[in-house]
């Protein structure tokens, strides 16, 4: 069973093995780590709970998303008379980094970034909105190792008031999103975090912090 102690560890040791890698390889390294840390932070929050073990599973795959019929009314006579005869056709194949199952359910749906911008949260939420369209009660988080979003999300202390660009884009979706930042500090592009001399530790505080955002998201689950 992971601890904050073991992630944090499990991120200083991958990020060695980082060192002296071309772009690319770092670039995927960094996303499963992103990944793998966030699922050893959920099945920690679901232990704290006193959740059990078994009711909870991670799943990869497509969602399928039917073309909405409202956008299929709007269009010329000549293309709904294309469409409607094989609307079943008409879906979009959506996952994403981290899917969170409770007793057979998909209950929380997660995004894994070595980093975001805001132009990748406009992307982030547009899936979100998608998935939601599918699943109304889903939760969703983005997990990121640093932030360039802007405002106070880099920093890890207190509450975070975001940034006047974020909350904008998200005022505009239905979309509940909890960002979670793990390493101190806004991305800087020409130094990289798991590098030395800008190497970014990954604190027990942190995780800690983390893992008690995903207690909140998933605290329903427990007692439904």
């Amino acid at each position: 069973m992971s601890s904050f102690v073991e992630i944090a560890q499990h991120y200083k040791r991958v990020c060695c093995e980082m060192r002296g890698k071309p772009p690319g390889s770092v670039r995927a390294i960094k996303g499963r780590l992103v990944e793998d840390l966030t699922m050893r932070m959920v099945v920690l929050a679901w232990r704290d709970l006193g959740g059990d073990s078994q009711d909870l599973e991670f799943a990869s795959g497509k969602h399928h998303v039917p073309i909405n019929e409202e956008y299929v009314r709007r269009q010329p006579q000549e293309i709904r008379a294309y469409i409607e005869p094989r609307i079943g056709e008409y879906r979009y194949g959506l996952g994403c980094d981290v899917q969170v199952y409770v007793r057979g359910v998909f209950f929380l749906a997660i995004e894994c970034k070595a980093y975001a911008e805001n132009a990748m949260l406009k992307r982030i939420l547009i899936d979100c909105s998608m998935l939601k369209s599918l699943y109304p009660d889903l939760r969703f988080a983005l997990v990121q190792l640093e932030s360039m979003l802007g405002g106070d999300y880099s920093e890890l202390s207190g509450i975070q008031f975001g940034s006047a660009a974020s909350h904008t884009i998200m005022s505009y979706f239905d979309v509940d999103l909890t960002i979670l930042t793990m390493l101190q500090g806004e991305r800087r592009v020409n130094k990289p975090a798991h590098e030395e001399p800008w190497y970014k530790p990954l604190t027990q505080e942190s995780v800690a912090s983390a893992v008690s955002e995903l207690q909140v998201l998933l605290a329903d689950a427990v007692t439904a």
